[in-house]
């Protein structure tokens, strides 16, 4: 069940891109950036199947091999929230991001497959395809290597002030998703 949209002013773009491309490498360049520039920022990254972050032998995991839906822990530094679906459908990301406190702007890796403003991250040496001809939620591009007739607004990989300006100029409200 989702908690109330705190995030509704929260505006949301994605980074998506086959694996290998950069796109956390990017991300960790671009958080200051926006930070600097006065923005708040979160992220939600899309993980495959069974990842985990509690480790064997501490209570945490202990907890929910146990059967507790949620595991909430708490720190002096940091808490975190663990919620296991056990025969639940994955969660799409609008509803995800209602999980989240208030903030100027959601980035979200992955989740490449659902609809939400996306900025392409392609880097050449990975020998994939472009995702953009076929994926009409890319609105940008950015990439290692020129992209010939590219249709869309295209920044260089390595350019994370212009990556900013993009993530700025094309990310959407939350509450329009």
């Amino acid at each position: 069940m989702a908690r109330p949209h705190t995030t509704r002013g929260s505006r949301l773009i994605g980074l998506s891109g086959w694996s290998g491309s950069g796109k956390t490498t990017l991300l960790v360049k671009v958080i200051p950036i926006l930070i600097g520039r006065g923005h708040t920022v979160s992220t939600v990254k899309h993980a495959h199947h069974d990842f985990d972050i509690d480790q064997p032998g501490k209570d945490s995991h202990e907890h929910r091999l146990a059967g507790a839906g949620e595991v909430l822990i708490s720190g002096g530094r940091r808490w975190a929230l663990m919620h296991e679906l056990r025969n639940e459908e994955e969660p799409v990301l609008r509803d995800l991001v209602t999980h989240l406190g208030p903030v100027d702007l959601i980035l979200v890796e992955g989740f490449k497959r659902e609809s939400h403003p996306k900025i392409e991250v392609h880097r050449a040496a990975v020998g994939k395809p472009l995702l953009y001809p076929d994926d009409p939620d890319i609105v940008a591009v950015v990439s290692d290597a020129p992209i010939p007739g590219a249709r869309l607004p295209a920044a260089d990989l390595n350019d994370a002030q212009a990556v900013a300006d993009l993530i700025l100029r094309h990310a959407c409200l939350v509450a329009t998703l």
